[in-house]
């Protein structure tokens, strides 16, 4: 957009085109899916914290899990609420990568997050006696950690690489800030980018293959036995559906990054950008709402106890 001395200031978004006649109803669209993000995920954390016998390693999972759909909306669903609104959709240089850093150290973080739930579950019904030694509150707080730390340091390398790039362009064609798109518009080399991108990437093909091989051992054990299969009915269909939601969505984004045709629509291409932005974070807590049997029948219950509470304000007598 901007450009003083060969420094890019500001970034125009492209994708938003073909949104001129529709921006009212994807505005109100966009409100309501960014405050069902906030209010599902906020009610699992909540139902989390105030009960007692959710504080086990498999729930505290899900509460960071849920913590980190907030955090990954927060990066998209108020500049593009704001951008809807706007004649002019551009981004400053510093914004754009601030978006890049929160958006995909969310989905990383996510993935990571799946792994150790996956890990998690596979001592439980693998190994059920040393469940409690191995899960204990101090490797729990480890593995959350870990599951934050990680993407949160591979985000900072990147940007830090993607921030001493040389820009000869400053379109973007997407509806926000993202490193592939950053990296098609350098100069010079991006040797480095690319080969610190084949390493991320990589890693997550392998954190892929340690939770295929945990479910491998897992099917095999809910096999033997009926609380076996029980138990991973009830505690892992969940988490296999998360997974493959997280999943599918992440692959349609980086299909659509690296090799998305020029000649599919704007809409398909906009659709294809956001999906993974707005799946995982409503469908994460809602399958888990849904499916365990703790959770549901204890957020059941604090919604049992507000209506009453409610309708006992309104007719006091």
């Amino acid at each position: 957009m901007s450009n003083v001395s060969g420094t890019v200031l500001y970034f125009s978004l492209s994708g938003f085109s073909t949104t001129t006649n529709c921006r009212a109803v994807l505005f109100s669209l966009t409100l309501l899916c960014y405050f069902l993000i906030v209010f599902v995920n906020m009610s699992l954390i909540l139902t989390i914290i105030f009960d007692r016998n959710l504080h086990e390693p498999m729930y505290i999972f899900l509460g960071f899990l849920c913590f980190n759909g907030l955090y990954g909306a927060a990066g998209f669903y108020p500049k593009f609420a704001f951008d809807l609104l706007s004649d002019i959709q551009v981004i400053s240089y510093e914004g754009c990568l601030l978006q890049v850093f929160v958006i995909y150290s969310n989905a990383k973080v996510d993935y990571s997050i799946l792994v150790v739930m996956a890990y998690d579950r596979y001592v439980a019904i693998c190994r059920p006696l040393e469940h409690h030694s191995v899960m204990s509150v101090r490797k729990t707080a480890v593995l959350v950690s870990l599951s934050w730390i990680i993407p949160l340091c591979s985000l900072t390398i990147i940007i830090t690489l993607t921030s001493r790039l040389k820009l000869c362009g400053s379109q973007i064609d997407k509806l926000y800030c993202e490193n592939w798109s950053l990296v098609k518009l350098a100069c010079g080399s991006t040797k480095a980018i690319d080969i610190l991108g084949l390493i991320v990437v990589t890693f997550y093909i392998c954190h892929f293959l340690c939770i295929t091989l945990s479910y491998t051992q897992l099917v095999k054990a809910a096999l033997n036995s009926k609380e076996g299969r029980k138990k991973f009915i009830q505690t892992c269909m969940p988490h296999l559906f998360c997974l493959f939601n997280v999943t599918t969505a992440l692959l349609f984004d980086v299909m659509y990054s690296r090799y998305g045709s020029a000649s599919m629509t704007q809409n398909l291409r906009n659709f294809m950008a956001v999906q993974f932005l707005v799946f995982p974070q409503i469908m994460n807590p809602v399958i888990y709402g849904l499916i365990l049997t703790k959770v549901r029948n204890r957020m059941m219950y604090l919604c049992l106890t507000v209506y009453e509470r409610l309708k006992s304000i309104r007719n006091p007598c």
